[in-house]
């Protein structure tokens, strides 16, 4: 089927937070040429994140986690295109070509995919009762079939999954949380949170446990009934949510020759090497100033947005480079962390306050310069750490340590 007839000046793949947030800066921005924004899901577009928390507690609606009410989209002329899938893009001829076979023309290609849960590869994978967590529809069946569930299994210790175990022990059932490196948040976060996080859960009854490798998801008539581990025990559920990370949906640029390869390569503008594509948000490698300049891609809902501001700027004739400070937020029980910065890399974990109480924040230097923090309900050093994070600033790890001292004030002594 093609229609030649579709076409706009500006078609934006994939309606998540990236690809919303791009229709409505444009438009804030004052552009008046067509816009289009396509997604591969049925439903308005929505906020992802509180997926594995409120959502899934049943603590917040459908219509609460909408980015804009439908009849925003109708107000600002932006005409969705939901349901639908690009499976190849032309790029000399400035079109894209659906699953349903259409095609859609446009002038400005913005590239917002994101990417599906990585899945498991092992033997019971595609069983019934095990569930990745990216879309409504992957959580309104974790939710259908939580009744007939005591035991969960949760695969994957970063935040997805731990947010995951938070709220199903709340919901009492009792989670067993598997992960294959040493600690938790191995990959974000320095030993001090990890172990914290691991007491935490661990307190509210979660089974965690660190350094195990799956081998197979064991099941019975077609459904997960468990998960075999390398010594050949089995861990025992009728559930399991597997949450490793994503992989990026780009094949369709990459195979209309766009650089890249774990997600598609764009510069400081959010350009991809194809005339006239741009990409943002979790599936854009960029080169990153608070990551000494390394391509890298984060997977936040704020890069996601400070991309889109980026794109709608470069549309307008007002093109300003991608320089935002990195930052990241997670919810796990009473616990509010917050997390400013890329810690990768650091050489220096200073510890401000104490653990104990359950309000401290870990400050990571490198070469003597602050680039990250990990606050855990501790508001204030978090709003003023980002000035430090900015500044490269070079702190005493004594005085960092000192929570009678306002963070504020060190950058000031600086």
């Amino acid at each position: 089927m093609t229609d030649t007839a579709l076409s706009f000046d500006v078609l934006i793949v994939g309606a998540g937070h990236g690809g919303a947030q791009a229709a409505i800066a444009l438009r804030q921005r004052g552009f008046e040429g067509t816009i289009a924004l396509l997604g591969d899901e049925p439903e308005l577009p929505y906020e992802r994140p509180p997926l594995s928390k409120d959502y899934l507690a049943g603590e917040k609606p459908f219509e609460r986690i909408l980015i804009r009410p439908a009849a925003f989209w109708v107000e600002r002329t932006i005409t969705l295109l939901p349901g639908r899938t690009v499976v190849s893009v032309d790029p000399a001829a400035h079109v894209v070509t659906t699953d349903e076979g259409a095609t859609i023309g446009y002038s400005s290609l913005i590239w917002a995919t994101g990417g599906p849960p990585r899945r498991l590869t092992c033997a019971g994978h595609d069983l019934r009762g095990v569930h990745g967590v990216r879309t409504r529809a992957d959580v309104d069946q974790m939710i259908a079939e939580l009744p007939d569930v005591r035991h969960v299994i949760v695969i994957g210790g970063g935040y997805i999954g731990l947010e995951a175990a938070a709220v199903l022990t709340k919901l009492g059932k009792h989670v067993t949380v598997l992960e294959a490196a040493p600690r938790v948040l191995a990959r974000v976060a320095g030993e001090a949170l990890s172990h914290f996080y691991e007491a935490e859960h661990r307190a509210h009854g979660v089974d965690l446990r660190t350094g195990v490798t799956v081998v197979s998801i064991e099941g019975q008539d077609g459904a997960a009934t468990g998960v075999r581990l390398a010594d050949g025990s089995v861990v025992a559920g009728s559930m399991v949510v597997v949450g490793i990370g994503i992989v990026p949906a780009v094949a369709p640029l990459i195979e209309a020759g766009a650089a890249g390869g774990n997600g598609v390569t764009v510069d400081a503008f959010c350009r991809t090497s194809l005339p006239d594509v741009l990409a943002i948000g979790d599936c854009a490698a960029h080169p990153n100033p608070y990551a000494d300049g390394a391509t890298i891609r984060l997977e936040s809902v704020q890069n996601a947005n400070d991309q889109a501001t980026v794109v709608a700027r470069v549309l307008t004739g007002d093109p300003q480079p991608y320089d935002a400070v990195p930052w990241f937020w997670s919810n796990q029980y009473d616990l509010k962390l917050q997390t400013v910065g890329l810690s990768t890399g650091f050489d220096t974990a200073v510890l401000r306050g104490d653990v104990a109480t359950r309000r401290f924040s870990v400050v990571y230097l490198k070469g003597g310069k602050v680039i990250a923090l990990d606050c855990v309900n501790m508001t204030r050093d978090y709003v003023q750490g980002r000035a430090l994070v900015v500044a490269s600033a070079v702190i005493d790890p004594a005085l960092l340590a000192d929570a009678d001292v306002p963070i504020k004030e060190m950058l000031a002594a600086d």
